[in-house]
């Protein structure tokens, strides 16, 4: 009897989780850093790694994300660079982890489409907009800055050639900070796209004319502008409220100071334009070659304003995240939902699944498959039970165990 209750007790017990040899890599892990901003409730904002290694030139990339990482230091926020390192999704990176990439050769250029094969493989990416947006998502984190976003090539029409920034903005919650559409691109268009999609797009400052990333304007106007961090951060709470599933586009101006001559710059675009095209140059590679033309057409003087305008939009999207935490905070100290603060009962179901089942991310990657649940934004409102365990200790000599059920 003995070794039956013990036989049986063995078999009771789960095996442990063990990582095998052939198991994927978490899905993303987060910097010590940004765990410690979410455990506290800091205000977040999500940096783009393109930039770092397709935007810019060595050094300049290096101290550029640096400086730009520190501005929003500076400005009461955590910021979090992402990237795919080893096939793992890094929310938030570390200084050493900042200079390898700014100098690493192959890293590939990781849109929606990229993520799952540069994981499966565990190469080292480089995230778009678009799959910037993926992580933001994923980490729970609603604001993300960049220099300027895709959008609709020139002969978009004819070519299809229109960029996954689009539709991301268009399934996602984030707000993205940008300078507008670079002047590469078909403006027009893409402002069309971005409707067709329900992006709501706010121009920066007093005036509604939508910027074109090198200089102030664009001829196109946006349909809405916030005059403030705060302004825009009301938009945002007011579209979690609205329970809306697409994004929000807050296009900042260049400073005017670093504003380049709309002449300049058309003419070095339409002279490069020709070149790649001239050269068979297609799809994601198209963006950087042009970049890098135009800043030697201009003798390098389009660089220097994309490193200003880039930081310029780290100070607007520092502000606007701390300003949307206060908005955040008020409403978790006035909602009467228990557990659930300022979500109604009927989104309960939904935002108890988003709380334990999406944002689960740091790991022990060393002996566990599943990932450990830091302490994140927003209550949790836990329903468990007790195990009761039953010790069973036979005293009789002879014991008969019956094989019939009832």
């Amino acid at each position: 009897m003995a070794y039956l209750l013990k036989t049986m007790w063995r078999s009771s017990i789960l095996p442990p989780l063990r990582r095998s040899a052939g198991t994927l890599p978490p899905p993303l892990v987060y910097s010590e850093e940004v765990l410690s901003a979410k455990s506290e409730g800091k205000p977040i904002v999500a940096l783009e790694s393109t930039i770092i290694t397709h935007g810019m030139p060595y050094p300049k990339n290096l101290e550029t994300a640096l400086d730009v990482e520190n501005i929003i230091r500076q400005r009461g926020a955590v910021p979090a660079t992402i990237a795919i390192l080893k096939g793992i999704l890094n929310i938030g990176l570390t200084e050493d982890q900042i200079k390898n990439l700014a100098q690493a050769k192959g890293v590939v250029k990781a849109s929606r489409r990229d993520l799952a094969p540069i994981t499966a493989a565990r190469l080292d990416g480089a995230t778009t907009v678009a799959g910037t947006i993926v992580a933001t998502e994923l980490a729970d984190i609603p604001i993300f800055v960049t220099g300027g976003i895709g959008g609709v090539h020139r002969e978009g029409e004819s070519t299809l050639d229109v960029s996954a920034d689009l539709n991301e903005l268009g399934r996602s919650k984030t707000l993205v900070v940008c300078s507008g559409v670079k002047s590469i691109l078909d403006i027009g268009r893409t402002l069309e796209y971005l409707e067709t999609q329900g992006v709501c797009v706010c121009t920066f400052g007093q005036t509604t004319d939508f910027p074109a990333f090198y200089t102030v304007r664009s001829g196109f106007q946006a349909p809405y502008h916030v005059g403030s961090a705060q302004q825009a951060a009301e938009v945002l709470n007011a579209a979690k409220k609205l329970r809306l599933q697409s994004g929000i586009v807050v296009a900042v101006p260049v400073p005017k100071e670093h504003a380049m001559d709309e002449l300049v710059i058309e003419k070095a675009i339409n002279d490069s334009l020709a070149e790649a095209k001239k050269r068979g140059i297609q799809g994601k590679e198209v963006t950087p070659f042009i970049l890098a033309a135009v800043a030697k057409a201009t003798g390098g003087a389009s660089l220097a304003t994309n490193i200003a305008l880039i930081k310029n939009n780290a100070k607007v999207g520092a502000d606007i995240a701390v300003e949307f935490k206060k908005l955040k905070n008020v409403g978790n100290s006035t909602a009467s939902n228990i557990g659930f603060s300022g979500v109604s009962s009927l989104n309960t179901a939904r935002r108890l699944h988003t709380s334990c089942a999406t944002r689960n991310t740091q790991i022990d990657t060393d002996d566990y498959d599943l990932p450990r649940i830091p302490n994140l934004d927003g209550d949790v409102l836990v329903i468990g039970g007790a195990n009761v365990d039953r010790t069973y200790r036979v005293t009789e000599d002879k014991v008969q165990v019956s094989t019939k059920y009832h």
